[in-house]
């Protein structure tokens, strides 16, 4: 193996540690920072989005795990989300069919200012705890 193909690999898992510590605590799934990664080394939008589910599954069940014994986890809300979700989950691929990778940048970009002006504005109002 080559030396560049070597040090990408090694970027790619250690990228992987970092955003698994993140998504895992924060319940971001992680595709949020793994497809701007991914973007980012030159994968086109669909790819990047295909691709971060890889991530996102292996991580979601090292978390479960985790949360589980922790004792973190509320089944019955988290079923319910889920049935929506596994609908969902098969409608936004055809949805990102018909959307150009400038589009759905511009797009996934404005839903996270948005989600990151939420949860700002939102910190203040929480309880402390």
């Amino acid at each position: 193996m080559d030396r560049e193909r070597r040090k990408g690999l090694i970027t790619l898992v250690l990228a992987g540690i970092v955003i698994g510590i993140l998504s895992s605590s924060t319940g971001l799934g992680g595709g949020f920072l793994v497809v701007p990664l991914l973007l980012f080394l030159g994968r086109e939008a669909k790819m990047a989005v295909g691709t971060s589910f890889v991530f996102i599954l292996a991580a979601a069940i090292s978390a479960v795990l985790m949360h589980s014994r922790l004792g973190n986890i509320d089944i019955k809300t988290g079923l319910l989300l889920a049935v929506g979700g596994v609908v969902g989950a098969q409608i936004g691929p055809h949805l990102l069919q018909h959307i150009s990778d400038q589009n759905f940048k511009r797009l996934f970009s404005v839903l996270l200012v948005i989600t990151a002006v939420w949860l700002f504005a939102n910190s203040f109002s929480s309880p402390k705890g």
